[in-house]
């Protein structure tokens, strides 16, 4: 793990970083080789599951269940899985969660080759491997600032983005070949094989423990803190909206795809791989240009340029009848695909300082997945009812009403923040020693205000609202004295008293300045009087 020095951060601001720079860190070097190939045997199931459905049960809601299966564990499970990866050994969760899906998938590959597999079957199993990712999901994106300089890790998500899309290029393809020379059954045992990459590199991984002179975090506190943090920040807040405008709509194609092939284009699995390869090629092509068109579109005009062009996409696969149309049709999907995912997945990483990152990544992944799920299971349905390019068709439309609905909900607007510790806000004195757990604690602090700057300070302090209750509070209000107008107090709440001095330990640089800006409204010669009232015991009765 990299210590950002000071020196990194004037490197932030003055140097100009090489897209490749990341990849000098050994460690990062490994994790990202190893990703590629365990993502690679992800592409594989995808393409594998979804393809053996077709023979054991091939209706339209069966085949987007796949798609489904795959993603509901996600949406059920990483929020909690966020919340542990903030509060344990990011390394060991990792390696176990690793362990789980190469066993799941060695269970599938073993069953299929007998021929055992049903199609409740494979939904349970697939379901379990979606157990491993949701657990996995959060904390791998939170290791990658541990692992790079500040000044590199908009390059390393970059990195990480062209990984997961050289695997989508490669493994379709791999997989197509295999299932029409050994099988579905032996693409799941390289599948299996494939996360003993990840685990041997998380094993050589030497990372350091950091341990905190405040007790960890328990699970439900950290997963009501992420929670809070979400709703009291716009940017996060965002994100998120943006984003399930688009994920219900875009997960059509990806649902329906093998039914497209099968029944639409009446071809096999060579196809289906091609088309997926199509996907790959195009997402790696949009994240050559992205950085390009960005320099030209701000990030919510990127967003929904992106978001045209998928849905035009998704006209031209549901219409054109013919496997070459269809296939130059998949490219664009996959480009506009990624500059969708991207940009939104750089505008959350930018949204959220290191102590809650895992958790709002998992928030991230909540509304991807949700999106996911349950957009394949109502468009599988809708194809039932109507058929494959009815759905498509309104599943195109659907995603230019997102897009126009969720405008107001601006991304990317604060990336330039600096969400590192400021370190700035002193731990309070106390005079005798109590249990941290003890609470609730009510912190008071009392400004003497100007009348005449009365309406802009408490403008102010509706943006220190928004970070008490961000930061951990679960009350916040502002109080007059009706004694003395010019004197107003602040107060809120928090859960215990660790939980205050982790408010202490979260304080951002951006977040230093608005603290400097609420109090130049103080006109007194002290500062605000601070005050800190922690509950007492109740003597049982």
């Amino acid at each position: 793990m990299h210590d950002i020095r000071p020196d990194d951060r004037r490197m932030a601001k003055s140097a100009q970083v090489s897209p490749w720079a990341p990849l000098q860190h050994k460690v990062f070097r490994m994790l990202w080789i190893a990703s590629i190939a365990s993502n690679i045997g992800s592409w594989m199931h995808e393409v594998g599951a979804g393809w053996l459905m077709t023979s054991l049960a091939p209706t339209p809601l069966m085949v987007a269940l796949v798609q489904a299966a795959t993603a509901a564990p996600v949406f059920l499970l990483v929020l909690p899985a966020g919340a542990l990866a903030d509060i344990v050994d990011r390394r060991r969760y990792l390696i176990a969660s690793q362990v789980w899906m190469m066993l799941v998938a060695t269970i599938l590959g073993v069953l299929t080759l007998a021929g055992l597999t049903t199609p409740t079957m494979l939904l349970l199993l697939t379901f379990a491997l979606g157990i491993g990712t949701a657990m996995m999901m959060p904390a791998w994106g939170a290791v990658t600032p541990e692992l790079v300089r500040r000044n590199e890790l908009q390059a390393a998500i970059g990195l990480n983005t062209m990984g997961m899309n050289v695997a989508r290029a490669i493994g379709p393809a791999i997989a197509g070949v295999v299932v029409a020379m050994a099988g579905t059954g032996m693409l799941f045992i390289l599948n299996a094989l494939s996360f003993l990459a990840v685990i041997a590199a998380l094993k050589s991984w030497d990372r350091p423990l950091h341990e905190s002179e405040l007790p960890a975090e328990r699970l439900a506190g950290a997963v009501r803190a992420g929670l809070r943090y979400a709703r009291h920040s716009p940017e996060l807040k965002a994100v998120l909206v943006r984003g399930i405008a688009f994920f219900v709509f875009a997960s059509a194609p990806w649902a329906l795809l093998p039914l497209i092939v099968r029944q639409e284009l009446q071809s096999g699995p060579g196809t289906y791989g091609l088309f997926m390869a199509c996907l790959g090629v195009g997402a790696i092509a949009g994240a050559l240009v992205l950085p390009h068109v960005h320099a030209r579109l701000a990030r919510d005009q990127l967003v929904a340029a992106a978001t045209v062009c998928y849905a035009l996409a998704m006209l031209a696969i549901a219409h054109s009848g013919n496997v070459i149309a269809a296939g130059a049709a998949m490219l664009l999907t996959g480009a506009a695909w990624i500059c969708v995912v991207s940009s939104l997945m750089t505008a959350a990483q930018t949204a959220l300082p290191a102590w809650v990152r895992a958790r709002g990544l998992a928030l991230f992944w909540v509304v991807f997945m949700g999106g996911m799920t349950g957009g394949s299971v109502l468009w599988g349905q809708v194809a039932s009812w109507f058929g494959i390019p009815a759905a498509l068709t309104w599943a195109a439309a659907g995603a230019i009403v997102g897009m126009f609905a969720s405008w107001r909900f601006g991304i990317g607007q604060h990336e330039q923040d600096d969400l590192s510790p400021s370190l700035s806000w002193p731990t309070p004195m106390t005079h005798n020693t109590f249990e941290v757990d003890r609470g609730p604690v009510m912190v008071t602090v009392e400004y003497l205000i100007d009348p005449a700057q009365s309406q802009a300070f408490v403008h102010a302090m509706h943006a220190m609202r928004r970070l008490r209750r961000r930061d951990g509070a679960f009350m916040w209000e502002l109080f007059d004295d009706i004694e003395h107008p010019a004197r107003k107090v602040e107060c809120f709440m928090v859960e215990s008293w660790a939980e205050h001095l982790r408010q202490h330990q979260r304080v951002t640089v951006a977040d230093r300045d608005l603290i400097a800006t609420v109090r130049a409204f103080h006109r007194g010669d002290a500062a605000p009087k601070v005050t800190h009232l922690v509950a007492g015991r109740r003597e049982a009765e």
